[in-house]
């Protein structure tokens, strides 16, 4: 192993975070900025027809108020991908800056602008709209249905998109004698993220060009949208990120900044403000897809699978964002991680007027999950059989390669990680001990696997640039396009670059910020893509800079350049191990030659064409309550391998993270809407009941390093998996504990008030 790769090391941005010097992007906003309110729309579905400011506009501090009858009608995608040149592949441009077609309760259909905050609300609470109500549907089937309200005219049947995997004849293998047939049908809600840093953005002009500061994961992205939407050529496009309070894939959307950009655009180049209430990023930003999945698996009485079907129908909300990306990778996992010969698969994403839904951590996988590993347990009831056992025979095998991504399975990490998982839960004691169960409180011991592929190869784009600049003492600057989003990644690409180059960890300093003025082009923080993609360019470019390095060594120390190396920080000839002068030295001595005075740089882009797996699993302890119809979280252990790791305390940071989403998905978490009106019931953290702290016991993490040979660093996926496999595990251990597989996610005491007593528990 490095000297760096595989420490420990302090984060770069500790310090700073720690003591409140971390500049964030409210904190680089001048007070001379305008805020802004903007106006939401009262209905589910409506159109407006007419819009009176003239009361708004007489509150003192006013400056302007825009409605959606103001912006111009140049539609544009909001979604984080990279950018096609291939149109059949271009992200859905449904949006507009603000809206007149209302299409879900607190759509956006006006802005105010003011010199201060409280006229901007008070504005915005007197800005009159008349509309035009039209029926609504919020049920992702009810949806399809052809007497349903339509969304948009382009997508008949509110379909955004469908699409299918086939493989042998599932027809013919489900006729086959003696099979046994398991059904279920299983349900995800709508989440969202609840980042600490709401979604903020400044805009102002210098000359013709338009500077954007945002919280976003996506600055390069971001900048060609807000192009889009202003009809005006990219370049005159900045995007500054600092630093961000998270995003969980929430900012990878272009959100507010395109609006924000065409406000100063209008207001002379004046600096203006949007900063999203609660309220606001909970419903006008993103949340996680609701989906809907329903799964058949005939099974031979050897457990072995004949013919497999699995039908995913994913909530859209009411705009495309990352549209059916979501459900399709869902469904991807089905024939991958129990591979079956005989495999029916279709996936819908549609329309509803419902916030709309983008990406968040995990990006399919925990509805997946959820779906497909609630389901294999149900499978290995119906056989009789111990869930892991029954696991450790259907489980993809080590050699396993995909058709399509061309992942390989190298190793057989499924059942490495559930012997590390059941030894750390004392699985086999415990499943006897709580067999037979008969009282009121009653526990329980289960486990779910998890899948996930690196990167988004081959279905889009993956590059990463990199620049490397040596400094006159002997230290490097390092920036990449790839954003630090709170994950740790700067301190990651610290470890890496320092081991490419050959210097101390000490001398490598990240730019944390990105420009897109300055900073070498990257698609952003996503898809666990960071120090997989990352390190290629780290690698090529830190190879790059110490090959230069060298070759000035070479001239300043009269050697050959063959027998000359890069090692923490100096000049050493390889041939007797002699330092022959530090890092510091050649640097000050080329820079302020005054024969030969050379600026050492290098700068590379890398185009990865390779994707990885990771794997890993959850096992959990619960506690039911049946009377009171409470779960209560005793143990929970996640093991993962996600390659080589990098910086292990990092890592387990992330698998905390990770746990503790994924707990709040299966127990308590879900964004409410009156069935009537379409209006959200729960937009804010009093009533939304995220998992904390309080609801959690100690939290485990535990890891198998098998190094991805696709991988310069031997790592993969790390930051998204550890969220998909909680939720499930804990439904497990509650049929363990019960008998009753709840099926409903989040397992909230009205949820399983229901299962029990349709069970007879009740």
């Amino acid at each position: 192993m490095s000297r760096e790769v595989g420490q420990s090391k302090l984060r770069v941005d500790a310090f700073d975070k720690a003591a409140g010097r971390a500049k964030y992007t409210d904190d680089l906003c001048d007070r001379s900025a305008l805020v802004t309110r903007i106006v939401h729309a009262p209905v589910a579905h409506g159109i407006v027809r007419s819009v009176d400011t003239a009361e708004a506009e007489r509150i003192p501090g006013v400056v302007k108020i825009f409605t959606c009858f103001d912006v111009p009608e140049h539609y544009f995608p909001t979604a984080g991908h990279p950018w096609s040149t291939d149109p059949r592949h271009q992200d859905v441009a449904d949006r507009l800056l603000l809206t007149r077609h209302v299409r879900f309760y607190g759509d956006d259909v006006a802005v105010v602008v003011a010199e201060d905050e409280v006229a901007a609300a008070q504005a915005a609470a007197l800005v009159r709209l008349e509309y035009e109500t039209l029926p609504f549907v919020l049920d992702v089937q009810e949806a399809m249905a052809p007497e349903a309200p339509q969304l948009h005219e382009r997508c008949p049947g509110n379909l955004l998109a469908h699409t299918s995997i086939r493989s042998g004849d599932y027809q013919a293998a489900s006729r086959e004698p003696g099979l046994i047939r398991v059904e279920g049908w299983y349900d995800t809600p709508t989440v969202q993220h609840c980042h600490i840093e709401n979604h903020v953005c400044t805009a102002y002009m210098e000359g013709d060009r338009i500077t954007v500061t945002s919280s976003t994961q996506i600055p390069h992205i971001v900048r060609r949208v807000c192009g889009q939407a202003l009809g005006i050529p990219w370049g005159r496009i900045r995007i500054i990120k600092p630093y961000i309070g998270g995003g969980f894939g929430n900012k990878q959307d272009a959100l507010y900044e395109p609006l924000c950009a065409w406000l100063t655009l209008q207001l002379g180049g004046r600096l203006v403000k949007i900063d999203c209430q609660r309220e606001e990023t909970f419903v006008n930003n993103r949340v996680r897809h609701a989906i809907r999945t329903h799964i058949v698996s005939w099974v031979r009485p050897d457990g072995s699978f004949a013919a497999r079907k699995i039908e995913c129908f994913s909530n859209q909300g009411a705009y495309a964002s990352h549209g059916h990306g979501i459900a399709a990778k869902g469904m991807g996992a089905f024939p991958q991680i129990y591979p079956c010969p005989n495999v029916e698969g279709d996936a819908y994403t549609v329309f509803t007027n419902r916030p709309a839904a983008g990406a968040m951590r995990g990006y399919g996988i925990p509805q997946a999950m959820w779906a497909g590993e609630s389901h294999l347990d149900d499978v290995a009831r119906a056989l009789g059989r111990d869930p892991v056992e029954y696991r450790r025979q259907v489980a993809m095998p080590q050699g396993y390669v995909d058709a399509f991504s061309k992942n390989e399975n190298y190793f057989d990490t499924f059942r490495q990680v559930m012997d590390r998982g059941m030894a750390a839960i004392d699985y086999q004691r415990k499943r006897q001990a709580y067999a037979d169960q008969t009282g009121p409180v009653r526990r329980g011991v289960g486990m779910a696997l998890f899948w996930y592929n690196t990167a988004v190869w081959p279905i889009s784009l993956e590059s990463c640039s990199c620049r490397m600049v040596l400094n006159q003492d002997g230290s490097v600057q390092v920036q990449t396009g790839e954003t630090e989003i709170g994950q740790g990644c700067d301190t990651a690409f610290a470890q890496m670059a320092a081991d490419a180059i050959g210097i101390p960890f000490e001398q490598v300093h990240i730019v944390s910020a990105q420009d897109t003025d300055v900073t070498p082009f990257g698609t952003g923080a996503y898809a666990s893509r960071q120090t997989y993609v990352g390190g290629f360019a780290l690698r090529q470019t830190g190879g790059l800079l110490k090959e230069r390095i060298l070759t000035c060594a070479a001239e300043l120390t009269r050697q050959m350049r063959e027998n000359l190396d890069l090692a923490e920080g100096r000049i050493v000839r390889v041939s007797d191990g002699r330092v022959l002068m530090g890092l510091d030295e050649l640097a000050t001595e080329v820079l302020y030659s005054l024969e030969h005075s050379q600026h050492i740089t290098a700068e590379s882009t890398y185009q990865i064409k390779n994707n990885a797996y990771s794997f890993g699993c959850t096992f959990a302890e619960v506690e039911v309550d049946i009377p009171l119809c409470q779960v209560k979280l005793l143990d929970i252990v996640n093991v993962h391998d996600c390659g080589t790791l990098i910086n292990p305390a990092l890592a387990e940071a992330q698998v905390h993270g990770g746990m503790s989403m994924g707990i709040g998905y299966g127990l308590s978490e879900q964004l409410l809407f009156d069935e009537k009106t379409g209006r959200p019931l729960n937009n804010n953290l009093l009533d939304y009941k995220l998992s904390t702290f309080m609801d959690h016991p100690h939290l485990r993490a535990l890891f198998v390093e098998n190094p991805e040979p696709t991988s310069p660093y031997g790592t993969k996926a790390l930051g998204e998996p550890p969220a998909c496999s909680p939720a499930p595990a804990i439904r497990n251990a509650v049929l363990n504990a019960t008998g009753v597989a709840v099926n409903n996610a989040p397992m909230t005491p009205h949820v399983l008030f229901s299962a029990f007593k349709e069970a007879g528990l009740l």
